[in-house]
């Protein structure tokens, strides 16, 4: 081919790319600041996998009822959910799944936040966007990460049984490290803890997000510290019902008010968390919000798979999209506090649920 026709060709190619960009728009959406990337993605369109870490917790188990609800209303197909069933590796091996069924867009809630960058490659290298909820990656590309704040979780729960415990030992029943909501929430209980109440000495149990684990190591936990004022379990959906009944079965659960009462914070906003501080047997539980991880899990995989990309800041829906130390944009949606004084509030999700 003559130089002459290989020089034209590469100013044609470099003129439709100029042309290309600078047809590209920006735009304000329904959330943060975002822009129309042309020409990238399905337009949109196409079927979605949805990939579950467990359902053997209610709050999972509530998450998976609102997909279909929240994907109708969002425009977007989906394909019936995938339960990972505890295991990073099966995870994997679903993701590997649902992209050979050609899905467009996946919405995953990892298990393990290391592991899970080989499934978040093999979507990148097929051109499949993909949303995390609940669990940010610490590595691998990812359109946007829908959670709340799991630092805020620890702290609240520290607040509280700070004020309300005062001093003595409380414990954390921690969940899995291997994610990077484990390590948020027990962190940033410790440290507020050393930080604002140096009278309170806390004691932890490993449990993995695994509710037979965290009734063993507690029942063994208070044989030796009797006296503990106070427990934060950083997931109702799998630590609220093992321990009650640790507690019962010692003859150490006294509802609140009454004298000997171990002070319970809990995380998810399950409805079993608010019938327990109905009946004062736990104070408080954050609620995690699982509708809203359906809503935006969808809604921004639709953008994904449209080719809108987001920028920092707020959003229309009350959240903050914030950029993480690894680059990865994070919605980060509200989570309240909830106590006896706001739990029949009908706003808040665990009691709209049948």
């Amino acid at each position: 081919m003559p130089a002459s026709t290989v020089r034209k060709r590469s100013r044609s190619r470099i003129i439709g790319a100029v042309a290309l960009a600078a047809g590209a728009s920006l735009m304000l959406a329904a959330c943060g600041s975002t822009k129309d990337t042309a020409g990238a993605g399905s337009g949109g369109t196409g079927k979605v996998g949805v990939i579950l870490p467990l359902l053997t917790s209610p709050f999972w188990q509530s998450y998976n009822d609102y997909v279909p609800k929240m994907a109708k209303s969002e425009g977007v197909e989906v394909l019936k959910t995938v339960n990972s069933n505890s295991d990073p590796s099966q995870q994997i091996t679903d993701i590997d799944n649902e992209l050979t069924q050609g899905v467009k867009g996946l919405v995953v809630a990892p298990l393990d936040s290391a592991a899970i960058q080989a499934g978040l490659d093999q979507a990148e290298r097929k051109g499949v966007p993909v949303v995390a909820v609940d669990v940010a990656p610490d590595k691998g590309k990812v359109a946007m990460v829908v959670r709340a704040d799991n630092v805020a979780y620890g702290e609240k729960a520290c607040d509280y049984l700070g004020q309300h415990a005062g001093s003595g030992k409380v414990v954390q029943i921690m969940g899995d490290l291997a994610s990077v909501n484990g390590r948020d929430r027990s962190e940033a209980f410790r440290s507020c803890v050393k930080k604002k109440y140096p009278k309170l000495k806390v004691l932890e149990i490993p449990a993995k997000w695994e509710s037979d684990t965290a009734a063993a190591k507690l029942d063994t936990l208070l044989n030796a510290n009797p006296d503990i004022k106070g427990i934060y379990l950083q997931a109702g959906g799998v630590y609220l019902a093992p321990t009650l009944q640790t507690l019962k079965s010692k003859g150490m659960l006294k509802p609140a008010g009454q004298k000997g009462h171990i002070a319970i914070v809990s995380n998810d906003g399950i409805p079993q968390e608010y019938d327990a501080i109905r009946k004062g047997q736990i104070d408080a539980t954050v609620s995690q919000p699982a509708d809203a991880y359906a809503k935006y899990g969808l809604y921004y995989i639709k953008a994904a798979m449209a080719g809108k990309t987001f920028k920092p800041g707020p959003t229309d829906h009350g959240s903050v999209i914030v950029k993480l130390p690894s680059g990865i944009l994070e919605d980060q949606l509200p989570a309240p506090l909830v106590t006896k004084a706001n739990v029949d509030d009908p706003k808040l999700w665990g009691n709209t649920v049948k």
